[in-house]
């Protein structure tokens, strides 16, 4: 079921929030072999969803996601629950007090059901993970568990993190909805910072709808978020399911890095882009974006090591050679070259400000490619990089196909704040190629 119809059933008396819950654990324990959990807490949920019964059975008042399970992925803090991040280093982490997002969902009658894997400190060392729709590819990274975990059937929605392309990537490789969200909108306290200027939070689901109803549960204002701002949030799910006044207008970007697309990512998109005709306009950009992608990786690792440098001095038998690479790595960018990297930053951001004036939304493949094999990693996040830059709302939809079968997610990407609007677009995108 998804999150939408669990509220709906809840409410009405047709489905009882612990039969939803039984549903997914049962699940849950069939795909043992995905590994997309790192903590399950099958006992607390039950106990969470017999509250939630006996709510509505004495005739109290009912929250957005009332009834409704959700994974959180393994960076969440979460009071009672391990958080360990998926590092050796963190092991027997239990948070006293929960996350913004946790808290916020709790408020809202949601069943947080456990921690959902995460890549060695939401970066690139592959986890246990694995894609279910073929056990042998990688679901992505970071959010590996969280966009499993959706594309299983174990929860109708979960949250995840982005920093480079660690929501909408691992929802292409799995075949669900996702969107990351402008940032700012969702807080981050009580979240592993991994870069405080790119680290961004997104959810999964399984319809525009629920993905839509899940940010504006978790989205609000919170001073202790330097990246939180104080003024209203678009509302996503009234986008989701609102018309576009008239047909909106996209943008084609040609990419300095397509030459990495795999046939059936291009011949895919090209095929959608004849699909919507003129509709799109196509720029090439390979020569003025590449700027953008080098500055987005000096201040990810920049900052990275000195968020998380400390656990390297301090425990270097508790990371992996990876983990450990990238901190060394990021201690190599000097000040000079992370203050010039921030303007890049910025002048990304008043390009994008400028360009969604006359457009809705930037399309482009959501991966080169469909999930490459488990063992080789968890793929290329290169198509998120200049977005995640300029802290736009991004989304992903599962449309394509690849040669092994597997799913390519479509990208849309809209402008600062506006991702109600980004939503409608979307919407009105499904509804026209599916005519």
């Amino acid at each position: 079921m998804l999150a939408t119809e669990i509220v709906e059933g809840v409410r009405a008396g047709s489905v009882t929030a612990r039969r939803v819950v039984e549903d997914c654990l049962a699940r849950i324990e069939a795909d043992a072999n995905l590994h997309a959990w790192a903590f399950l807490d099958a006992e607390g949920a039950l106990a969470r969803a017999d509250e939630c019964d006996r709510l509505r059975q004495h005739g109290r008042p009912l929250g957005r996601l009332h009834g409704v399970p959700v994974g959180l992925k393994d960076i969440i803090d979460t009071a009672g629950q391990p958080c360990e991040c998926g590092a050796a280093a963190m092991k027997g982490r239990v948070p006293e007090r929960d996350s913004w997002i946790a808290a916020a969902l709790r408020a809202e009658g949601a069943i947080i059901m456990g921690k959902t894997v995460t890549t060695e400190l939401a970066f690139m060392q592959p986890a246990a993970t694995r894609n279910p729709v073929n056990p042998a590819h990688t679901p992505g990274g970071s959010s590996s568990g969280s966009a499993a975990a959706v594309a299983a059937g174990h929860v109708p929605i979960a949250v995840g993190s982005q920093t480079n392309g660690s929501v909408i990537r691992p929802a292409s490789f799995c075949g669900t909805f996702a969107i990351k969200p402008t940032a700012g909108i969702i807080p981050r306290s009580g979240v592993l910072a991994t870069s405080g200027t790119l680290d961004q939070m997104g959810v999964f689901g399984r319809s525009l709808e629920d993905i839509g109803l899940l940010c504006d549960v978790i989205g609000g204002y919170d001073p202790a978020d330097a990246a939180s701002y104080a003024r209203p949030r678009p509302q996503m799910r009234q986008g989701a399911t609102a018309d576009a006044p008239m047909p909106p207008n996209f943008i084609w970007f040609d990419m300095p890095y397509f030459d990495r697309l795999t046939p059936a990512a291009r011949d895919g998109m090209e095929e959608l882009l004849g699909a919507l005709g003129d509709r799109v306009e196509r720029i090439d950009a390979a020569e003025s974006f590449a700027g953008f992608i080098a500055a987005q990786k000096i201040i990810h690792g920049h900052e990275y090591a000195d968020l998380l440098g400390w656990i390297l001095d301090e425990n270097p038998d508790g990371l992996s050679k990876g983990s450990q690479d990238a901190i060394a790595l990021g201690r190599t960018y000097g000040q000079a070259a992370y203050d010039e990297a921030q303007d890049m930053r910025r002048q990304a951001m008043a390009f994008f400000a400028t360009l969604f004036t006359e457009f809705d939304a930037v399309i482009s493949p959501a991966a080169p490619g469909e999930a490459p094999l488990f063992e080789t990693g968890t793929g290329d996040p290169i198509c998120q990089t200049i977005f995640t830059l300029a802290g736009l709302p991004a989304l992903t939809l599962p449309l394509l196909v690849g040669d092994n079968d597997l799913p390519i997610g479509v990208q849309l990407v809209g402008g600062a704040e506006e991702d109600d609007r980004l939503l409608r677009t979307a919407k009105w995108m499904l509804a026209a190629l599916a005519e």
